[in-house]
């Protein structure tokens, strides 16, 4: 008889995986081209969704996205908040809120992975390359179009399951009571991703065209640097790059 792996296992696994990235990097010397690759892929999200960031009622979801999901910052306190309480999320919570946590963890970590990935790559380019380029070259070279295809999936799931939870009011109303509680058992950074989530998706009313312009927004550029002529995707990207608007 086949046992199915518990939620907080799966939560640990993945945010194993992403602490072991995490010192490769470092003792490699990848950790700034880790970095730079972020901050591209950062700066053409603001670009292709510059006008859901305007947007009355998209802005909050696309920020926690680029925030939560894809932004430059040390997530590695958030980590070790989820893999630390990840069997009481398991036990205290509905099964939904457990299966978001490792909708988070799997994204958190296939993101890693590819990012490295891409780094490794883009640290062996020529410096001297256009960023657009360079990026270009990188991605072929990493490959993974299954990872890319999951990484995509996942977040849509992720935001169908935050829409379906703001929608329990009890569960809403629990999450705030346990800001205090949670400052005091230092899992602030934990309390601020799911409150960030809530709050997004609260705002957003009927979730799905937003997911799906998302979906079909990310297919095409996927599609794009994988498929098109290298020089058309470069120039593609260097076009979007330059779009974007600056960071708040």
């Amino acid at each position: 008889m086949t046992q199915t792996t518990s939620a907080a296992d799966r939560i640990r696994t993945h945010l194993e995986r992403v602490s072991q990235l995490r010192q490769q990097a470092r003792s490699a010397g990848l950790e700034r081209a880790v970095n730079e690759v972020k901050r591209l892929q950062a700066q053409r999200f603001r670009a292709t969704y510059a006008d859901f960031l305007q947007h009355p009622r998209y802005a909050l979801p696309t920020r926690f996205f680029l925030d939560e999901l894809y932004g430059v910052h040390d997530f590695e306190r958030r980590d070790a908040q989820f893999a630390r309480i990840a069997g009481a999320l398991e036990r205290l919570f509905p099964e939904a809120v457990a299966q978001l946590a490792v909708d988070l963890a799997e994204t958190h970590a296939l993101t890693e992975v590819l990012d490295h990935q891409l780094a490794t790559h883009w640290l062996a380019q020529d410096a001297s390359l256009a960023p657009a380029q360079r990026y270009t070259q990188s991605w072929r070279l990493t490959g993974e179009r299954e990872a890319r295809a999951r990484q995509l999936a996942v977040v849509q799931h992720m935001g169908l399951e935050l829409q379906r939870l703001t929608r329990m009011k009890p569960l809403r109303l629990a999450l705030r009571m346990m800001r205090k509680p949670a400052q005091a058992a230092g899992l602030d950074a934990l309390q601020h991703f799911l409150e960030s989530g809530f709050d997004a998706f609260a705002s957003l009313g009927d979730a799905r065209p937003f997911l799906d312009t998302i979906s079909a927004r990310e297919s095409t550029w996927i599609e794009t640097l994988f498929d098109a002529d290298a020089e058309d995707c470069s120039a593609a990207l260097a076009d979007e790059l330059a779009s974007s608007p600056s960071p708040d």
